[in-house]
Parts: C-alpha cells; structure tokens; sequence
C-alpha cells in the first residue's frame, strides 16, 4: 500500500455542534497508523468506528485545547484497564505537553498520572519549523496564531511519499503558507463561513488564500453551526465524521 488512508474520525467544533464529535483524524501508511489532535470525546470516535485503540502508534497533536487533546486522560486509562497495551504509546505536541496531559489526567482521575502503567508513553514536545521524524512519518510543526496557554501548530506531515497538512485552529497567518504549500492534502479549519473571529479560520478567507497554498485536495473540517448550515453553498469537500479519503 502506497497510498495513504486518512479518516476523519471527529470533524466538529469544540461544542459538538450538528451532532458531531471534536477532532481527531486517523492517518495508516505503510510504516504506521497515527492520530492527529484527540478531543475529548475521541475514544468514542474510536469505538464508533471500530478502531482498535491498540493498533495506534503515535498520536500528534496541533494544539493543548480540551477538543484537540482533552480525550487522552482516557485514552490512557482505556489502555492500562480495558485494552490491556503493551506496546508504547507515542504523544507528540507543543511544548507544554507533558505538563499539560499530567495536569488533566489529575483533575479528571486524582492519582491516575502516578500510576504505572504496562506500557511506556513516550511524550516528545515539537520545535517550530524543526522535522521530528517516528515510524516512517516526518512531522513538521509551525507556528500558527489561536493561543491556548502553550504553542499552537498547524502541521505538516510527509510520509509514503505523500504531504498532509493540517491547519489545527488560527486565524490566517503567514505561516501557513510554508506549512501547506503545494501539499497532496489540505485539511483545513473552517468555523464560520464569513463571519471574521479572532484566532479562527473562516471560509472565506481560506478561499482568499487557497490560490497561494495551491494545494493539490482540500478539505475542511472544525465547523461550526454556521458552517454546517452552508455546506451545500461550499464548492470544495467538507468532512464528515466517518469519511474516508485516500491520497
């Protein structure tokens, strides 16, 4: 398989709004099968849509809001209880992360970050614009403008010979140009559909841009009520939860 399957696991707003779950993407290569971003209702993506939580190598996150990272308290826990892994468990993010995952873990389950568990995490904290590379896939983070109390990243991921990237939450920037130009595959957030808000992305403005991105498929996804109302006025792909696409 040379291709890469992407699954759009949740594709929705921090509020669930149209019924849909909070971001989490899962990406198979060859070499490895990896999550982008884990809101906190990801473990239910999982089991909806029959993913084996053990079959997951690594899971790279964007940045340390509860909808991008909020599910893995419980992701660790369903694998020391219920999944019963062995093999490690692989977290990159921001700088800030491993404080960050041990703080939520103690404010959701007291005592469940001192816990030993029978396989080892791995928590790798990502530098701007410095190639972080695991299994195969080459994770390339930059900096992007939605403050959540740590850096926020829009991500650009190069494996099997394929580009992704993924626009996490920000507003326009700069900076998404290096991070998406010319990619195989933008996903890209899209929370309202004209309606300018600081530290997001709405659709407009995305397609005021696409022209220099120039990437080869676009997909957006995080959209809010606004957006969901709208999708049939879009003229690119919009995600949905369950949808499988392969590059």
């Amino acid at each position: 398989m040379r291709f890469i399957q992407v699954r759009f696991l949740g594709t929705g707003d921090a509020f669930g709004h149209g019924g849909r779950l909070q971001t989490c993407i899962l990406v198979q290569t060859t070499t490895c099968r990896f999550l982008i971003d884990f809101g906190a209702s990801a473990m239910i993506s999982l089991y909806r849509f029959g993913i084996d939580p053990n079959t997951i190598d690594m899971i790279v996150l964007t940045h340390l809001h509860g909808d991008h990272f909020g599910g893995l308290p419980f992701f660790i826990l369903d694998a020391q209880l219920n999944s019963k892994r062995t093999d490690p468990l692989v977290i990159a993010g921001p700088a800030g992360t491993r404080k960050r995952l041990t703080s939520a873990m103690e404010l959701m389950f007291p005592g469940s970050s001192k816990v030993k568990q029978r396989f080892d995490i791995e928590v790798y904290e990502l530098q701007t614009e410095k190639n972080w590379l695991f299994c195969g896939v080459t994770v390339t983070p930059h900096t992007v403008q939605h403050p959540s109390g740590d850096p926020s990243f829009a991500l650009r991921i190069e494996c099997n010979g394929k580009t992704i990237a993924y626009t996490g939450d920000t507003e326009w920037t700069e900076g998404l140009l290096p991070a998406a130009s010319g990619v195989d595959l933008l996903i890209a957030e899209a929370y309202f559909y004209e309606k300018p808000i600081k530290y997001h992305l709405n659709y407009q403005t995305l397609i005021a841009h696409v022209g220099r991105l120039k990437p080869k498929r676009l997909i957006i996804t995080h959209m809010g009520q606004d957006m969901l109302d709208r999708l049939e006025q879009l003229d690119v792909e919009s995600a949905y939860d369950g949808m499988i696409v392969e590059i």
